[in-house]
Order: C-alpha cells, then sequence, then structure tokens
C-alpha cells in the first residue's frame, strides 16, 4: 500500500510539474529547499531565505549559507550532466562531491576522492570502537561500490523503481565511501536517479525535509538494517517520506501558482515589465536592482521604478538603502509558502 501510495503522489507530482505555467520557474525555489533541509541534517543552520538573499547578492560569508549554496551548486551539475545524457556514475558522484566540500568545513577530507582510511559514525570520544557505525574498510569499499554501481545500471530490474531507489540510498550511506559529506550525496543522488529514470520531469521533490522532519528515526532506520537485517522497516519509512513530500509539493506548487496569478492580476493594467519582474520572484523572492537590470536586460533607474512600483503594490517589501547589494527587495508571499 505504501509503495501505491508513494507511486501515486510521485506521479501526480510529475503531472502538476508538467501542467504548472512555466514550472521552471519552481525549480530554483525546490531546489533551494531541498538543500536547507539536507544540509540542516548534518547540523547546519540557514534558513531558505537567508540563502536566497545570498544568491541574488552573491554576498555567502556565512559557512552555513555557503554549504548550502554548494549543495544547490552540485545539484545543479549533476542535472546538466543529466541533460548531456551522462550517465549517474561514480565518476559524476565525486564531481559533485568535489563541488559540495568547495572552500567550505570538511574542504580538507580529500574533497572528489574516495577515503583511503577508515572513518566512522557517531563516536562519543572519536574512535571507531564506540562509534554506532563503521563502514566497511578502504579494501571492501571499492567492490562495494562496484556492486552499488551495477546494481544502479541494472537492465532487468526485479524490484519497482522507488524500492530500488531506496536500495541505493541505504547502500550508499552504508558503505559511506567519503570522509566527509556521505549524507548530502546520499540524498543528493535521490532527486538525480527520479530524474535520471523519467519519474520527475524536474527536480520538485525535496524528501530531505521529511528525513530532517523524522531525523532520529531516518538514522535510527538506516542502523536498524545493518544490525537487526530490518529492510522492510527502512521501505516502509522511505516510501512513506516519498507520499509525503510530493503531496506536500504539489499543494506549495499550486499555492504559488494562485499567488503568482494574484500578483499578475493585481498588475495587469500596468504598462510597464511589472509582470515580468513578478515571474523573477518566484524563482528567488529576494531581489536587487543589478539582479533586474541583469535578467531583463534594462537599465538602473528603470528596474528601481519597477521594484518601486510593485512595493506600492504590496508584492515586495523594501529593505535597505542606497545602491548595492544591501539594498533589496523581499517577495514575503512567496516566502512564507516555501519557508513554512
Amino acid at each position: 500500500m505504501l509503495l501505491s501510495e508513494a507511486d501515486a503522489a510521485l506521479g501526480r507530482l510529475a503531472g502538476a510539474g508538467r501542467l504548472l505555467p512555466d514550472p521552471h520557474l519552481l525549480v530554483n525555489a525546490y531546489l533551494t529547499r531541498e538543500a536547507v533541509a539536507s544540509s540542516r541534517i548534518e547540523g547546519t543552520q540557514a534558513s531558505v531565505t537567508e540563502v536566497f538573499d545570498a544568491e541574488v547578492t552573491g554576498n555567502s560569508g556565512h559557512h552555513d549559507v555557503r554549504e548550502v549554496r554548494n549543495y544547490i551548486v552540485a545539484l545543479q551539475y549533476g542535472l546538466r550532466r543529466l541533460e548531456e545524457n551522462f550517465p549517474i556514475c561514480l565518476r559524476l558522484i565525486r564531481e559533485m562531491h568535489a563541488l559540495l566540500l568547495t572552500d567550505v568545513r570538511g574542504r580538507d577530507k580529500t574533497p572528489g576522492e574516495f577515503r583511503r582510511t577508515q572513518n566512522w559514525i557517531s563516536s562519543p570520544d572519536n574512535q571507531p570502537r564506540t562509534a554506532r557505525f563503521v563502514p566497511p574498510t578502504v579494501e571492501n569499499m571499492m567492490p562495494a561500490l562496484d556492486d552499488w554501481e551495477k546494481y544502479l545500471h541494472d537492465e532487468a530490474p526485479r524490484l519497482p523503481l522507488l524500492v530500488r531507489c531506496a536500495l541505493l540510498h541505504y547502500q550508499f550511506e552504508t558503505i559511506h565511501p567519503f570522509l566527509d559529506g556521505n549524507g548530502r550525496i546520499g540524498r543528493l543522488f535521490i532527486v538525480l536517479f527520479l530524474v535520471r529514470q523519467g519519474r520527475l520531469p524536474s527536480p520538485l521533490l525535496y524528501l530531505s525535509s521529511y528525513f530532517d522532519e523524522h531525523k532520529k528515526e531516518y538514522y535510527d532506520r538506516l542502523q536498524y538494517v545493518r544490525e537487526r537485517g530490518e529492510i522492510v522497516e527502512w521501505l516502509d519509512f522511505f516510501l512513506r517520506g516519498v507520499a509525503v513530500q510530493a503531496t506536500d509539493a504539489i499543494d506549495r506548487a499550486e499555492l504559488l501558482a494562485d499567488l503568482r496569478e494574484s500578483y499578475r492580476l493585481l498588475l495587469k493594467g500596468s504598462r510597464s515589465r511589472a509582470i515580468e519582474v513578478v515571474d523573477l520572484l518566484f524563482a528567488n523572492p529576494v531581489i536587487t536592482v543589478r539582479h533586474v537590470q541583469r535578467l531583463l536586460d534594462m537599465s538602473q533607474p528603470g528596474a528601481t521604478n519597477l521594484l518601486r512600483q510593485i512595493t506600492e503594490a504590496g508584492v515586495l517589501r523594501e529593505v535597505g538603502s542606497g545602491p548595492g547589494i544591501r539594498h533589496r527587495w523581499f517577495a514575503d508571499g512567496v516566502l512564507d509558502v516555501l519557508s513554512t
């Protein structure tokens, strides 16, 4: 029943992605939500609003924000490679890992390379003998990764796609092939796999939000497969997460579509390019004059006038003053839908 519910919900999400007007507008927003949740599982404290703000201003001095932005960069890179018909493989995983750990915490732990030493998880004294889980030795890791990659490309699978996805995620986390970033890469893989397999037309599923909300159970379920062989319980947890998050993504997409339409109606009488600016807000609900100038190819005074006009209509909230990145506008209505 859970498999049926997850399949149906994922199908509805895929359909919504095809039927929504300009669904590409939501991709960046949904990728950001996924990146924030996945990074938060690892202890990173950055909000959706902070990440949007850093993206549009280029000012990501806070290391937590940089980690989330790296996750987005790595996932976008993987998606571009898929568009080039490059397969999901160990080489691609390493390339994304290098991007994930660029200039952030973990940059000293061989980004883009599989580990050459033993690692372990959750040890009170940082010793393997007290660790909750010790992954395979380096000698056993490479054959395990080879098996993982072969299963990934099995041309005659005997299990449903979502079950295989759950197994691949579990196995990757258990192999733990990097010194750092294994959890984020393993969760990033889920989105890539579903897109690659044609189950999603675009990366609109943010499953990490479910894992983050049920963090203890997420870790326990992975560990109980290793300790007790509770594979069915892990599959139940994973499939329930897909069903919940696919439905949540549809609901938010509908709210955003309604919000966009209300903004367009509000500005319908305007002869300016205000409606074009409104569309930009659904890709990034934090915006600057320079951002509008660049994307709409217009002058600085023209972009400023547009933002002031939209602010007067109640769509934007102006923050800061003067030229530069400190002066920006927030679409609180869009942020509320994405942040809650």
